[in-house]
């Protein structure tokens, strides 16, 4: 029995202090399969090899209900390990990227697309009704409803025939749509 079986066999029947034992027989290994592993990910990975061995060490060693069997089982247990932190890794990167860590602001019935008191918006939201009229009668006809007519996001989508959920999902691109339309008209 090798002595990393030996010590794999202690941490199973609770002997926490034979983990320090089990790191300097297995670092060099960890440490090798780990750089595999982070050259096989895409460049400006920031996890450093060293980072993931000690984060596959903690969760491998941390979990006393795992019943190792034996030294390769600790090592394909080690590698499944290391490819789930990389996993976590690239998803938490990409939901910052995606603007995961941004707040979120929810659109209140009280959110006006142009001030009725000011003409030349009230032209703008004219032309830019238009223009959506032409393509999605459909959201002109909300935008009518919600903005002229007054009504609320249930009154609307009774009287469209649709669901609330759509109605909310259509107001908010809509208004996007007319807020983005009404600026690039300002720019011109």
């Amino acid at each position: 029995m090798s002595d990393v079986t030996r010590i794999l066999n202690e941490l199973q029947q609770g002997n926490r202090s034979s983990a320090s034992e089990l790191m300097p027989l297995v670092y060099a290994e960890l440490r090798r399969l780990a750089g595999n592993k982070m050259r096989q990910e895409a460049t400006g990975q920031t996890l450093q090899p060293t980072a993931l061995v000690h984060e596959a060490f903690l969760r491998l060693v941390g979990d006393a209900a795992i019943e190792w069997d034996g030294r390769s089982h600790f090592f394909a247990a080690a590698a499944e390990a290391m490819r789930r932190i990389l996993i976590e890794n690239a998803r938490r990167r990409k939901s910052a990227k995606r603007g995961g860590q941004a707040r979120r602001h929810p659109i209140s019935d009280a959110d006006a697309i142009a001030d009725a008191d000011n003409l030349d918006d009230l032209l703008d939201l004219d032309a830019a009704l238009t223009k959506l009229a032409a393509d999605e009668p459909g959201l002109a006809k909300l935008v009518e409803l919600r903005f002229f007519a007054g009504l609320t996001i249930e009154e609307s989508a009774k009287a469209l025939g649709v669901s609330v959920r759509t109605v909310t999902r259509n107001w908010a691109f809509v208004r996007a749509w007319l807020g983005r339309e009404m600026k690039s008209g300002e720019k011109e």
